[in-house]
């Protein structure tokens, strides 16, 4: 049986877990788990001697409850409902191994503070019934005269029958006082003596038993009562095999939850082995720890929260420099980035004499205590102002439907890149009002700049079909001197971690909406390497994300195996379903 045999494998992916125990329950309800026990016991007897034990102790339980149960007409099992059972097993009715009671409806005037508890549905809490928050009562005297006979007692199996609480279910276990069945409950009272209890348990967590309740109830908020419950149908194996079926389900139970513990223990080690691994990186020597890490590439980096991790990391190794100091080793004679500031600098002040730019306030020089980490030698800090010719928030104009001209939002702007399908447009006449340097050139950065959860979110503007795109309010646009700073270099320094740890600590505003200030922007820390380096660095990072797109698709591809092999244990329960010996 591929259950069996590929445990541990289906026990990779945690969320896994409660799919398997669903199957382990599939499975024991059509007697594939016991099939080895049933050729050593050939002696027990058939299920259906079962039902002729049951009429004595029927007359015997309804005369002690004093109660008596309505008569369900026999309902034949459909040929969609019925499965293959072993020949030993038979199907019964539910209203064959019990009754139900449905709740008598006390009124609210009836209610008191003390006297005999009233079960209602937010007693049953999971599959628990948690009596503490039971404050409603009815009068003992009322209870003994007149409500005795809904009595709860041990071993009744109690339902919520209301609305979207229906199917709740929860085992009575008595806590040495009188409780009655109320509004919106259902109990089912089995004749035990026939029956062990844990398997009939085991069959109400099963998926084939909410499958049947299912079927029977429509509308928005459906109600099922004794009547439904009555049409159930149960596989009943020989009393001693359903002993038997518990014990295996137990068995399998606990080797799931045992795998699954040390799965999430193996993935909790790693993770944390793999963080320690990866800040050693960025704080020691960054030669040594990656030759380590890139022997083990594929066993620690084999859950998609650790790519995520190695992906930030080449980030920050990246605007530190420590991607490229081979490069540097075999180019001792680039210019220096504080020659090519100085261009820039002189390139500021030729665009300003020509009127295409506007002349700011001079920024202040960056101090020791902002500087976040120390730069190879050649590279220089820098406001990022300084290497740009424009950083200003977008501006929200009246939008129509005509789709011709785009207004870039936060929703456009996202980690997996450029989404223009999501962007709302403005009128000709609208777009008149912009000036020239408003409109979105291919490589400038567009910074989201508000809200909680999408302020800090960056890309670089790939450019569009469309002739003019424009920002919203919501969005800084930062365009660099492109012939001085590489746009993707720009991109990476603005999305590595510690940048965005940065603007996470410089927004304003309240919490329900944070800013990100076209000030704050301009005066943020830029590390500037020479323009060469700045391309060895891009190269090296789409190398590294490259290597890292590929280990997320090995993840997929080891998810998809894990996927089809659990498909293929589902198809063994619901298609193989020939008679079982």
């Amino acid at each position: 049986m591929q259950l069996l045999q590929h445990f541990k494998e289906l026990t990779i992916r945690p969320k896994n877990t409660k799919e398997l125990k669903g199957l382990i329950i599939r499975l024991a309800l059509r007697g594939n788990l016991t099939e080895n026990w049933r050729k050593e016991n050939l002696q027990i007897r058939h299920a259906s001697e079962l039902l002729e034990d049951i009429q004595d102790e029927k007359a015997l339980l309804i005369e002690k409850r004093k109660l008596r149960p309505k008569k369900v007409s026999e309902i034949e099992v459909t040929q969609d409902m019925k499965y293959a059972i072993p020949k030993s097993w038979a199907w019964y009715n539910f209203s064959e191994v019990a009754f139900f009671q449905e709740g008598p409806g006390i009124r609210k005037w009836q209610y008191r503070e003390t006297g005999v508890k009233l079960l209602n549905v937010r007693n049953v809490v999971g599959h628990n019934l948690v009596l503490d928050n039971t404050t409603l009562h009815v009068e003992r005297e009322e209870f003994e005269q007149k409500y005795e006979h809904f009595k709860v007692e041990e071993g009744d199996l109690l339902f919520a029958s209301s609305g979207g609480s229906w199917g709740k279910s929860a085992w009575f276990i008595n806590p040495g006082y009188d409780v009655m069945l109320n509004t919106s409950m259902v109990r089912m009272c089995f004749y035990s003596k026939s029956w062990y209890p844990d398997y009939l348990k085991t069959f109400v967590s099963s998926g084939f038993f909410v499958d049947q309740m299912s079927e029977q109830l429509v509308g928005i908020q459906p109600n099922f009562g004794s009547t439904h419950l009555s049409r159930i149908y149960i596989p009943i194996p020989p009393l001693e095999e359903q002993k038997e079926i518990v014990k295996v389900v137990e068995t399998l139970f606990k080797e799931v939850e045992q795998l699954e513990q040390l799965t999430e223990e193996r993935i909790g080690l790693k993770e944390d082995f793999v963080s320690s691994a990866l800040n050693q990186l960025t704080t020691k020597n960054a030669n040594q720890e990656w030759t380590f890490l890139q022997d083990h590439f594929k066993s620690f980096f084999n859950e998609t929260r650790n790519i995520k991790k190695l992906r930030e990391t080449v980030l920050q190794l990246a605007v530190q420099g420590k991607l490229t100091a081979d490069w540097r080793a075999n180019n001792p004679e680039t210019e220096d980035a504080s020659i090519l500031l100085k261009r820039i600098q002189k390139e500021k002040v030729q665009l300003i004499k020509e009127k295409k730019i506007k002349k700011e306030k001079a920024l202040p020089k960056i101090t020791r205590e902002e500087i976040p980490y120390e730069l190879p030698e050649g590279w220089v800090w820098c406001r990022l102002n300084d290497v740009c010719e424009y950083i200003q928030r977008g501006k929200s104009p009246k939008y129509t439907e005509d789709p011709k001209n785009p207004v870039i939002s936060q929703k456009c702007v996202q980690w997996t890149g450029f989404d223009i399908s999501r962007a709302r447009f403005i009128t000709e006449e609208s777009l008149e009002k912009y000036g020239s340097e408003r409109f979105l050139q291919k490589g400038d950065l567009l910074w989201n700049s508000t809200g909680n959860g999408t302020i800090g979110r960056v890309i670089s503007y790939p450019g569009s079909d469309f002739k003019k795109v424009v920002a919203d309010s919501h969005v800084t646009v930062v365009r660099a001197f492109k012939e001085f700073v590489s746009t993707d270099y720009l991109w990476i320094f603005t999305a590595s971690p510690l940048i965005q740890e940065l603007v996470a600590g410089r927004v304003s505003g309240s919490t329900n909406q944070t800013e990100l200030g076209t000030g704050t922007v301009k005066l943020m820390e830029f590390s500037f390497p020479p323009l060469e380096e700045q391309k060895a660095i891009v190269q090296k990072v789409n190398a590294l994300m490259g290597l890292c797109d590929s280990l997320v698709q090995e993840v997929k591809q080891s998810q998809e195996q894990i996927a089809q092999l659990m498909q293929s244990c589902l198809r063994e329960v619901f298609e193989g379903q020939k008679e079982v010996s």
